[in-house]
């Protein structure tokens, strides 16, 4: 099988612009299709997919979703995008690109409904299923020929279509030899887009690119791959292991190997989830070293419920401050003791935040754990008995919020702030 109806889901050997069956022109065509068997699914502006979907009214319309003016875009639809509103652009430069563009404010909760529906149909297929986060996820089908009677391509064209039919959300399907290349395939048709990547073109096709296009390799990377004169894959693909290991050490060797489209990471359905973090964006600028910590600790407090409630205790508390041009600030400590109480987060938080010049203002400040162990144990060392107090404390609260409601304990910080 080398071509694919993603329609009536025919599959013949040779290449046709249109599908000899039903005469869709919405068909897929590469060398290895009938054996590729790792994807990526992602959905498509999924927030504000969602949004529409549920208020047809919003179809035809450009639509944001995020904060305040203040804020930053979570999710720009794709009548947005086209006037060049992007995810992670300030609220107001988007608004500026594209004025007509309605806001909304983000429904994590309807996402997460959606993000299930999803994800059911996903493991209904394999129980070889990675999330990512709400809207993708990687798809291990090796081995599944047999069980649905047909390959995986045909299975995921199955997927997609279903999806779009009963959960009314359109997803983009990459389809590869291996993590890496699959999710590089699935944002090269979008919306609705089915793509592969092989084997043997993997290395010419990434030549080219940029070194961001690489997992894991940020602008502080970037400019360390330029300082050593490696500006596109092709170029770290072709430098000397030497050179790489000594710039950027492990680093280095892991990204000449995905320069050269390898990659052996497994599927792996149980991965535990890396950080637990939450942020506010303030509506004017704050600079009081106590304004700013009443803003900290309602932040700590919904950091430790998602590892309490996630059974997980972090070993490093982050700190995360914006500037007002929109500059991000992270200041990171490794903690004696794993933890999981908002008393010990807001505490480092705190000694973090003093670390940092006074009368410097901040639009956006943000907690979180990262580092995460499974909580079982994490405080049964000698000297964790003041974070056992804590976890102690923090639990019979939160067993009270759950009984009667959350405002049925407040702290005396958060009152600060009504």
């Amino acid at each position: 099988m080398k071509t694919l109806c993603r329609d009536c889901f025919w599959t013949g050997d040779v290449r046709t612009p249109r599908c000899p069956t039903c005469g869709s022109p919405r068909t897929v065509f590469h060398a290895e299709l009938g054996v590729l068997s790792m994807a990526h699914l992602d959905c498509d502006a999924f927030y504000a997919s969602v949004e529409k979907r549920d208020d047809p009214s919003l179809r035809d319309r450009p639509v944001i979703i995020g904060g305040g003016r203040r804020g930053v875009v979570t999710t720009a639809c794709y009548i947005a995008r086209m006037s060049g509103a992007r995810s992670a652009m300030p609220m107001y430069k988007a608004l500026k690109l594209c004025p007509e563009a309605v806001v909304i404010k983000p429904d994590f909760a309807k996402y997460k409904a959606a993000s299930r529906h999803i994800m059911d149909k996903l493991s209904a297929l394999t129980p070889l299923v990675q999330p990512l986060s709400l809207d993708e996820a990687w798809i291990d089908l090796s081995g599944t020929e047999r069980l649905h009677g047909a390959p995986p391509a045909v299975m995921l064209a199955k997927l997609q279509a279903q999806i779009e039919a009963e959960i009314r959300l359109t997803v983009s399907i990459g389809l590869a030899p291996n993590k890496f290349l699959a999710k590089i395939a699935s944002e090269l048709d979008k919306p609705r887009g089915f793509s592969a990547i092989g084997a043997a073109e993997a290395q010419s096709f990434l030549a080219g690119r940029p070194v961001s296009i690489l997992p894991g390799v940020g602008p502080a990377t970037v400019s360390s791959l330029e300082a050593l004169g490696l500006r596109t894959v092709g170029d770290i693909a072709a430098a000397d292991l030497k050179v790489l290991a000594k710039g950027l050490g492990q680093g280095g060797l892991r990204l000449h190997r995905l320069a050269l489209g390898q990659d052996d990471r497994a599927v792996d359905p149980d991965q535990v989830r890396k950080t637990i973090s939450a942020e506010t964006t303030f509506n004017d600028d704050l600079f009081r070293r106590e304004d700013l910590e009443d803003q900290l600790w309602p932040l700590c407090e919904k950091v430790a419920r998602q590892a309490r409630a996630g059974e997980v205790a972090g070993r490093v508390a982050t700190l995360k401050l914006r500037t007002p041009d929109f500059r991000i600030l992270t200041r990171r400590r490794t903690l004696p003791v794993p933890t999981q109480t908002a008393r010990t987060l807001f505490q480092v938080a705190r000694e973090l935040l003093a670390g940092e010049p006074a009368g410097r203002s901040y639009r956006l400040i943000g907690a979180g754990l990262t580092d995460l162990v499974p909580a079982q144990g994490a405080a049964d060392d000698f000297f964790a008995g003041d974070e056992r107090r804590a976890l102690k404390s923090e639990t019979a609260i939160d067993a009270l919020r759950g009984k009667f409601g959350a405002e049925a304990v407040v702290s005396g910080r958060s009152l600060k702030r009504r």
